[in-house]
């Protein structure tokens, strides 16, 4: 297991470039399973999920090939409808493939889904939505695995009771190649769900977008060869925006994405942050005196974004006065909170007065653990320190590795694993902009 070291407190200057968004990479390789013919997606992050979803489609009979930031995938001359166990468990949106397998072949298994383990993260949506258009789908905790089935499956008016990122893709590609319209209504309005909808056209299937939270797919015979180049990753460009503000900084960010990032920029504008255009895909982050306590609330979009929180909860620390911090997309993710406080951080957890909880928040609320809040609150600014970190999912790893960089002395983060799945060389690219740390293995360390 590789660990990173981290001295600090450095001041983190120069510019980045952002890389294609992992949220759009992972569902465009699944696209590939939905024809034959040759698919080329550029500007793919080098990833350790991407190289994980690579690998569950070289289990199911594609051939992959992965230069630079291209990737070229193939048929090969079989094909198989099983994800392995040991493949398909370490990454969430291996479920993804239900939907293509079933409308291709009729038959899919694949293992309970794995990644960051934020809450419950059920795929009863998914789940659903396959089964009514026409799948026949049971798990079997015996062996692990999704075992479903499908004669043909068919159009189907879908309404989602909750909002969802994942479980709108997962129907979206398993409408394509389905008989007849699908309807999709509650569907996430995320703008990496519209970049996938642009490859999916662009590959020859019938989508459109009808009213608010409304999609409609009208079920094609088959798709061909596209060349499609993915959007940059707005959860990195919010890193460094934070990275250099919280380090008292100057970061030029180049492949920005600034018109999806309205509600941060609006708390950057609150908190007294720099931030200024320097032409349409390139913005400058930077500190220009003492930052402001802000207010939160994560939300769907176009709202502030459940990733975004962490980051901004790191920043808050900074911040004069005392700031809250409101998760309402799911029910476990201040997993970093406790590493911050070893850190010097002072934060508390409270869980605000909501009427009707089952309503309000995104997941499922009889999920929720007992021992869970949902807000916090950050008094600062603080002084972090060094510290022994344990990582539990990706943006928290991004948020702690900030901190170890802007806390004074030596740290040490363990669970790294966790940042590669969703930022490519992302020590490489800090140590680039004046940061100071090493991944080592875990016997090299002292």
């Amino acid at each position: 297991m590789e660990k990173f070291i981290v001295y600090g407190p450095t001041k983190l200057q120069g510019s980045v470039t952002i890389a294609g968004a992992k949220n759009v990479a992972l569902k465009a390789i699944v696209a590939s399973l939905l024809t034959d013919e040759d698919l080329v997606i550029r500007n793919v992050p080098q990833i350790r999920d991407v190289h994980l979803m690579l690998e569950v489609l070289g289990h199911l009979g594609k051939h992959t090939l992965f230069s630079g930031s291209t990737v070229t995938i193939r048929k090969n001359s079989s094909h198989s409808c099983t994800v392995p166990l040991e493949v398909g468990a370490r990454l969430r949106t291996s479920s993804m493939v239900l939907g293509p397998l079933l409308s291709r072949y009729g038959k899919a298994i694949i293992p309970n889904p794995g990644g960051c383990r934020i809450g419950a993260r059920p795929i009863d949506r998914h789940i659903d939505g396959l089964k009514s258009m026409g799948a026949v789908i049971s798990y079997a905790s015996g062996d692990g695995y999704f075992h479903a089935e499908a004669q043909d499956l068919h159009g189907a008016e879908i309404t989602f009771e909750k909002n969802t990122h994942t479980g709108t893709e997962t129907l979206l590609l398993a409408a394509i190649l389905a008989k007849g319209k699908t309807i999709l209504h509650n569907a996430a309005e995320e703008v990496e769900i519209d970049d996938l909808i642009a490859l999916l056209q662009q590959m020859g299937a019938r989508i459109s977008r009808k009213g608010k939270r409304e999609i409609v797919i009208e079920g094609v015979s088959s798709l061909h060869t596209a060349s499609f180049e993915i959007m940059p990753d707005r959860n990195e460009e919010v890193t460094f925006a934070v990275a250099a503000i919280a380090s008292t900084g100057d970061i030029t960010v180049h492949n920005s994405r600034r018109q999806y990032l309205g509600t941060f920029l609006d708390c950057l504008r609150k908190c007294g942050a720099g931030y200024e255009e320097v032409d349409g895909e390139t913005t400058r982050y930077f500190y220009k005196g003492s930052v402001r306590a802000v207010d939160v609330q994560t939300t769907i979009y176009p709202g502030f974004m459940t990733d975004w929180q962490a980051p901004w909860a790191l920043l808050m620390t900074q911040a004069n006065g005392e700031s809250v911090v409101h998760e309402t997309v799911f029910e476990n993710r201040f997993t970093y909170v406790e590493e911050l406080k070893k850190m010097g951080a002072r934060i508390s957890y409270f869980d605000p007065d909501i009427k009707e909880p089952e309503k309000f928040y995104n997941f499922n609320w009889n999920d929720r653990p007992v021992d869970t809040h949902q807000a916090i609150r950050i008094t600062g600014p603080t002084n972090l320190h060094n510290a022994v970190l344990s990582i539990n999912d990706l943006r928290a790893g991004a948020t702690l590795l900030l901190a170890s960089i802007i806390g004074s002395g030596k740290s040490y983060l363990y669970g790294i694993e966790q940042i590669d799945r969703g930022y490519e060389h992302i020590e490489k690219r800090l140590t680039g902009l004046g940061a100071h740390i090493e991944r080592v293995t875990e016997d090299a360390i002292s």
